[in-house]
């Protein structure tokens, strides 16, 4: 089961890479605006070509003029967006990227998240997406949770799998109780070279058995040529004497 690790959107110090090469989507970068336009700013972020932050990546909300958000000179924070090497095309955005998009999210992954709201019928968990997961009261534990508030707090960090994506409804379908399972799985699946070693030396100690039981029948017949011949030698002196 493997963990998969939500990108690094903030709070880490920004990184210097040197070419366009070295860029990755949601890469958090240090850059000097060089150029203002109606349609956005062009930003230096050290690679040898100016990336371009569309007025529409600016802020959350609506931007009428680019001027009133940047000016030239000023140094600002911008995440990679899109890179296209091959064609020197690099978008970036000042608009804080999600760690986990839809497109990202498939079934199994494994999340370590945190518990946003504790309800009856289960709790939800923020593992970086647009909106928390679900984690259903049927799938917290291994046996029946009656209060989920008795397993998880607000707050909390916990576990979880992803059952199951809902890009259109913007829902995610989680579970601690899978985490659990696999768990338990890999702790079973940890005994089996015990029982493969001890079938070894059962089969050994076979071995060992079926030797020393041919060895016994062997030296039972080497017992019985010594009988046959000491009877030989004892009628040969009988018929001499006579």
């Amino acid at each position: 089961m493997t963990e998969m690790q939500a990108p690094e959107t903030g709070g880490a110090q920004p990184t210097a890479p040197a070419r366009l090469d070295d860029l990755k989507a949601k890469m958090r970068l240090d850059g000097t605006v060089k150029r203002v336009e109606l349609y956005g700013a062009f930003v230096d972020v050290g690679v040898g070509r100016d990336g371009l932050v569309h007025i529409s990546q600016l802020r959350p909300e609506r931007v009428n003029n680019v001027a009133d958000v940047v000016k030239e000179g000023e140094t600002v924070t911008v995440w990679v967006k899109r890179v296209d090497a091959a064609n020197g095309r690099l978008d970036l955005t000042m608009i804080q990227p999600l760690a986990v998009d839809w497109i990202e999210l498939k079934r199994g992954q494994v999340y370590t998240g945190k518990v946003t709201k504790v309800e009856k019928f289960g709790a939800f968990v923020d593992i970086g997406a647009e909106r928390p997961g679900l984690v259903h009261v049927s799938e917290m534990a291994t046996y029946r949770v009656e209060d989920p508030a008795e397993l998880v707090k607000a707050g909390g960090e916990v576990r979880v799998q992803v059952l199951g994506v809902d890009a259109k409804k913007k829902q995610i379908k989680l579970s601690m109780k899978a985490i659990e399972m696999a768990e338990m799985e890999q702790e079973e699946g940890a005994g089996e070279p015990e029982e493969e070693l001890t079938a070894m030396q059962l089969a050994f100690k076979r071995a060992q058995s079926g030797r020393q039981q041919a060895v016994g029948k062997s030296g039972q017949k080497s017992q019985a040529n010594r009988q046959v011949q000491e009877d030989l030698l004892s009628r040969t002196l009988s018929s001499r004497r006579k």
